[in-house]
């Protein structure tokens, strides 16, 4: 998308202008759209992927597709979202309008989903950008009558904010109305820990926002069937070789909050997780996005 000067509202799809909503500056607590967390919807390679997801699971129908110019976005790049998500409903809690229409600065994206800020971090930011904009997503989740889809691309468009003398004030991006609409309803967002952005592996990015949503605060915890996690995934690789990652994660208990155990049960694996005990302040700490206190423990 071309560079253009700083506007304060865009079209949407519907034809209907969209009020600017200017980013929360400040700590606020991550947050995200449990569809996400629950459905196969991005690649979790750090290599570009082009091959479609192509997911079906009951009434549920999932198919992204690609670029090859810039390939499907990637869980990583879904960080992105997550910022968006935490930004609607922190500005809802305060009682204070939202719109798909965002503006912010590359700065403040980065430094909340704990990246660098240097040239290169804010070209990856760009690259994401375009990423989350060129792939395409049809879903049958949330439609009302189960053989309708919804096709969309995460972010409609996005450009770089210039004064009127050509220097960059941030960026405007414009959210997709499906992913919108599920941040707006309450019971469709989860609160994650900010541990979350220091996960460098994309499947164990993925098994933990699968497991927060199922497993939450659950005392006696939630458990899974390896062949079931595999196909949720939407990942490439053969079973063997997703088991196999699978079992490297259990034993470096990778995820932050869960206790992770492997089983076999009538002949099959099964992937049990249950939730850590969380000290209330350390918590509060956390739902903020401050890190919790070291107390020598």
């Amino acid at each position: 998308m071309k560079n253009q000067s700083c506007t304060h509202a865009a079209p949407s799809l519907e034809g209907v202008q969209l009020e600017l909503f200017r980013a929360i500056r400040g700590p606020i607590a991550p947050r995200d759209a449990q569809d996400l967390m629950t459905w196969p919807f991005f690649s979790l390679a750090k290599s570009r992927r082009v091959t479609p997801i192509d997911f079906r699971m009951g009434e549920v129908s999932i198919q992204v597709e690609a670029t090859p110019e810039h390939g499907m976005a990637t869980i990583w790049d879904a960080d992105i979202l997550i910022w968006a998500a935490s930004q609607i409903v922190e500005a809802r809690d305060r009682g204070q309008p939202t719109s798909r229409l965002i503006a912010t600065t590359p700065y403040a994206v980065l430094t909340f989903i704990a990246r660098g800020v240097s040239l290169r971090d804010y070209d990856r930011l760009k690259a994401a950008l375009d990423r989350l904009q060129s792939t395409t997503v049809a879903t049958t989740i949330r439609q009302p009558q189960q053989r309708r889809r919804h096709r969309f691309s995460w972010i409609n468009e996005w450009k770089e904010r210039l004064d009127s003398r050509g220097r960059p004030l941030g960026i405007e991006l414009v959210l997709a109305d499906w992913f919108y609409a599920g941040v707006l309803d309450q019971a469709l967002v989860l609160t994650i820990d900010r541990a979350y952005f220091s996960l460098s592996g994309g499947l164990e990015r993925w098994l933990y926002r699968l497991v927060r949503k199922h497993g939450g605060r659950q005392s006696g915890g939630w458990s899974f069937d390896l062949a079931h996690l595999h196909l949720k995934s939407g990942v490439l690789s053969p079973r063997k070789q997703f088991a196999f990652a699978l079992r490297d994660i259990v034993r470096r208990q990778a995820l932050p909050g869960y206790r992770l155990t492997l089983s076999r049960e009538l002949g099959r694996d099964r992937l049990n997780f249950a939730a850590l005990p969380v000290d209330p302040f350390d918590r509060a700490m956390r739902r903020v996005g401050l890190s919790p206190v070291d107390n020598g423990r």
